[in-house]
């Protein structure tokens, strides 16, 4: 199928996962039109359409928390912009702690949220059991609550943040690989893809985990790497509704949210596995892959005793995919040192849906 590029683009981005996308929204936003965005098979197909899709506003940094306000903003007035559905529920998210270290750190957290008139209230055990019937607080010592958190379906805010950069002028190809990135030494001068060649003033790297090896094909060092990444969607939940908000328990790394009533329990595991060591699959695209259920099982014992009802509910899907994180769980975002106009927006551990408004604002 012969794909109509133009020979020439102000920017071409690499990569239509959300990073990209929101890259690109948020450049057409600005009145860059002359920009391109390539896609080597789907938008999302790489991780983005896996996201578990929490939108949490709290990070440890204050500049993280302002691009992740920036972002739950934005999402909140999407779909009214572009009218594309973006699964966007604004029910509130409560952290729990469970030894007066954690719970000190969530209430120093909620003090630096209110500099930037971020609403989180500090909670006792009964308030959370109040807001979450479903919690077993036993062993809670505190939390807090974010009542402006929420989730959103992450193919469909890349759906409707691409339909916002079309709006404004902005080319996105699927169905294009780009087979090499130009550069004169010094700085970049284009690509050339699978439909013919584009020359561009800035290349955007936005591959998520092909990021480290496009790099590293014009000598740009991305230090980030493919891990196993576990869900498990339960179903038959007494006392669930969607009323619940979104549950992190971060002294057992697990979180926990409604879908479509069922419960989605996610866990970050402390001893992550790596994945794609010989390299990742030409041809894959919306792709699981096996994981180990030896290995995410102590985690799902600890969510048992969180939420006992889940001893008797019945696993709907089990599942495992990779997702990039980096070495210090530090995104990777800006221009490369080692190439003038090659810019980075990759190594979102994991959190690119509550990252990429704010990610893509500042790249922009």
């Amino acid at each position: 199928m012969a794909v109509d590029l133009p020979k020439r683009a102000r920017v071409v981005i690499v990569g239509g996962g959300v990073i990209g996308t929101s890259i690109a929204y948020h450049l057409g936003k600005l009145g860059w039109q002359d920009v391109v965005l390539c896609e080597r098979k789907q938008l999302t197909c790489g991780t983005t359409w896996h996201a578990a899709g929490l939108v949490g506003q709290l990070r440890p940094s204050i500049n993280m928390t302002k691009l992740a306000k920036y972002t739950g903003e934005l999402y909140r007035g999407l779909e009214a912009e572009t009218g594309q559905a973006t699964g966007y529920r604004q029910c509130g998210s409560i952290s729990m702690a469970t030894n007066m270290e954690r719970f000190e750190e969530l209430k120093r957290s909620a003090s630096m949220a209110k500099v930037f008139d971020l609403p989180v209230n500090v909670v006792g055990p009964q308030e959370i059991k109040a807001m979450a019937g479903i919690v077993n607080v036993d062993d809670v010592v505190g939390g807090i609550h974010i009542p402006s958190d929420g989730y959103a379906n992450a193919v469909d805010i890349t759906q409707a943040l691409a339909k916002g950069a079309r709006t404004s002028g902005v080319r996105i190809v699927e169905n294009c690989k780009v087979t090499k990135i130009r550069h004169d030494g010094e700085r970049i001068t284009g690509v050339d893809t699978e439909h013919g060649s584009i020359d561009a003033d800035y290349v955007v790297l936005a591959g998520g985990m092909w990021t480290r090896d496009l790099g590293a094909s014009i000598g740009v060092n991305v230090p980030l790497h493919a891990c196993e990444h576990y869900y498990v969607l339960f179903e038959g939940i007494a006392g669930l509704d969607n009323t619940l908000p979104v549950l992190r328990d971060y002294d057992h790394c697990g979180y926990y949210k409604y879908d479509a009533g069922k419960l989605l329990v996610g866990a970050f595991e402390p001893h992550a596995r790596p994945w794609g060591m010989e390299g990742i699959s030409e041809d894959f695209c919306f792709d699981e892959i096996a994981g180990s259920f030896e290995h995410f099982e102590p985690l799902l014992m600890d969510a048992m005793k969180r939420v006992p009802a889940l001893e008797q509910a019945g696993i709907v899907k089990f599942f495992c995919g990779p997702e990039s994180f980096t070495p210090d769980v530090r995104y990777h975002l800006g221009e490369a040192p080692e190439l003038k106009g090659c810019f980075v927006a990759a190594g979102l551990n994991s959190i690119g849906l509550q990252s990429a408004g704010g990610v893509g604002k500042v790249m922009a």
